[in-house]
């Protein structure tokens, strides 16, 4: 079963279950979004330090005054965006900046260049080129970013008209949030931005809010560096399905548990399940050979890094033989039938 529909088989139970119409589930929600999104921007602030931060105005002991304005920040944007997204605002180039300068209101830079003076702080599109860290690739030209932004806007609103499934606009959401990120329209806050925006359509449909895990943050990276390597948009596409299919099948367990119900209660999301991983990801190789860990995962809901130790083991016992190098080469399954 492709990840996307495992997400809305879990969204139905979610919903059954009545999980999201407890008080305060919203608020606890978003405060949820919001440290996952600062922590993989290094913040390390807790979502019991930003509730108590958020709601009582308690600094966090032993945490930067950066790492908390980061969060406060991103609570304003958040609030804003939620406004923009009720009344179905059309995207446009002036939005997307007022959003980035409450982003960036207490932690932007300013900048001084050979063509003059910008700041992340009021939300100015860069006037520099930037690459993905040390070595990395170099995001579009400083010069290419204003028509791309407003190509990305002209395609968000003509893509959010349309007549669309559940599947169909989390897939939008989560393409937003990838070509945002790709334009890289700021110097700073980019990631948070993609972030926002890619909430932003899910809060206007009704969504049950993605959020990308901090404990995946090395999974996020990966997925986005695949996709704009093989040009192949399923490898976010199917990150993003896994890291929702993680967060709803945690918030369902942990429900049942706080309310005495049995863990057994917890409808298969398919007959699949019932299957040991192991098996799993032997059956997906033999289909998919190509696949890698981050996308595997993805495709059975565990992490990529529970992947990572079977397919160690795989190697060790001569079940799996890597052919190629780790990108663009394949796997070759020896012998179907071991169990990790």
């Amino acid at each position: 079963m492709p990840a996307i529909d495992k997400v809305i088989d879990l969204i139905s139970q979610y919903r059954r279950l009545g999980i999201d119409s407890q008080i305060d589930y919203g608020k606890f929600y978003l405060y949820s979004i919001i440290t996952h999104s600062t922590a993989i921007e290094g913040s390390t602030v807790t979502e019991i330090e930003n509730q108590m931060l958020f709601d009582e105005g308690i600094s966090a002991k032993g945490k930067t005054i950066a790492e908390q304005m980061m969060n406060l920040d991103l609570k304003r944007a958040y609030e804003e965006s939620i406004s923009l997204a009720g009344r179905h605002a059309p995207f446009d180039i002036a939005m997307l900046k007022g959003l980035s300068r409450l982003v960036m209101r207490n932690t932007g830079s300013t900048y001084k260049t050979a063509l003059g003076e910008f700041s992340s702080a009021e939300g100015d599109l860069r006037l520099v080129n930037v690459s993905a860290g040390v070595g990395g690739k170099s995001y579009l030209s400083y010069q290419k970013v204003p028509a791309r932004l407003e190509e990305f806007c002209r395609w968000l609103n003509a893509e959010r008209s349309k007549e669309m499934t559940i599947a169909e606009r989390y897939n939008l959401s989560f393409e937003a949030h990838y070509r945002l990120v790709t334009i890289h329209p700021w110097a700073d806050g980019n990631g948070r931005m993609a972030r926002l925006v890619m909430n932003h359509i899910q809060f206007e449909f009704g969504l049950l809010p993605a959020k990308v895990l901090k404990e995946d943050r090395g999974d996020y990276i990966n997925a986005l560096i695949a996709t704009r390597e093989n040009e192949d948009l399923s490898f976010f596409l199917d990150f993003m399905a896994g890291e929702m299919v993680k967060t709803l099948s945690s918030d369902i367990a942990a429900y049942l548990e706080s309310t005495g119900e049995e863990s057994s209660k917890i409808s298969t999301i398919s007959s699949e399940k019932k299957v040991k991983s192991s098996k799993k990801i032997l059956d997906l190789l033999k289909v998919y050979p190509e696949y890698s860990a981050t996308r595997i995962a993805s495709e059975i809901g565990i992490t990529a890094k529970a992947v990572e130790k079977h397919l160690a083991k795989f190697k060790a016992a001569g079940t799996i033989v890597r052919e190629g190098p780790d990108n663009g080469g394949h796997w070759i399954v020896v012998e179907p039938t071991l169990s990790c």
